[in-house]
């Protein structure tokens, strides 16, 4: 499926090229194929893209500590990735069930983990990172570079303002009360008149 593009309503293109690009993250055959081909994960076990998720968050949050005694922990992953405490304590604990993040305890409260990666974290999170700018490179093969400059700007952008203003999840319910399809007597959009289900 190709998404549509120069249409009138830049807005309405931005949305459908997003919604495109969900469903082709989120292929179920493609999720299955990438488990397969990481079946030699440190423990045994296939990897999981949650794994990735945390490797790439503490990764990034050890990055960015400005100096040796900032520690990484479950809470700061769960407002990295943006998903409440009792999740993030759940996939930090499956990564290192996994081999892949260590887990030492904090000097500065004993309630707390320090966590990093391990040498196995270090190389899946190189990996990654190598097959993701090859990825895009060879999407984007045919582009000048300032073409990549100036769409790297703009998305960088793009998704700073999503993350300062994210969607009303409400959204999506007055949606289907404007459309009319929360009132159970009402027919189905789109459905010809008298074939209504």
């Amino acid at each position: 499926m190709e998404t549509e593009s120069g249409s009138d309503d830049p807005a309405a293109d931005i949305a459908i090229a997003l919604f495109h690009l969900r469903r082709v993250w989120a292929k179920p055959d493609l999720m299955k194929r990438i488990r397969a081909q990481t079946s030699g994960g440190p423990d045994g076990r296939p990897l999981q893209l949650s794994n990735l998720m945390v490797v790439h968050a503490v990764a990034a949050l050890n990055a960015a500590a400005p100096d040796a005694g900032d520690e990484v922990t479950v809470g700061a992953v769960a407002e990295r990735l943006e998903i409440d405490p009792s999740t993030a304590s759940r996939l930090v604990g499956h990564a290192i069930d996994a081999g892949l993040v260590t887990r030492r305890p904090s000097p500065l409260d004993a309630r707390r983990a320090n966590l990093g990666l391990t040498e196995a974290g270090a190389r899946v999170k190189q990996v990654a990172d190598r097959f993701r700018r090859d990825y895009i490179a060879r999407l984007t093969a045919d582009w000048t570079s300032r073409e990549r400059a100036e769409f790297s700007r703009l998305l960088c952008r793009f998704a700073d303002a999503a993350g300062q203003a994210p969607m009303d999840p409400e959204g999506v319910e007055r949606i289907f009360e404007e459309a009319g399809a929360a009132d159970p007597g009402s027919p189905e959009i789109g459905a010809s008149p008298g074939h209504a289900s």
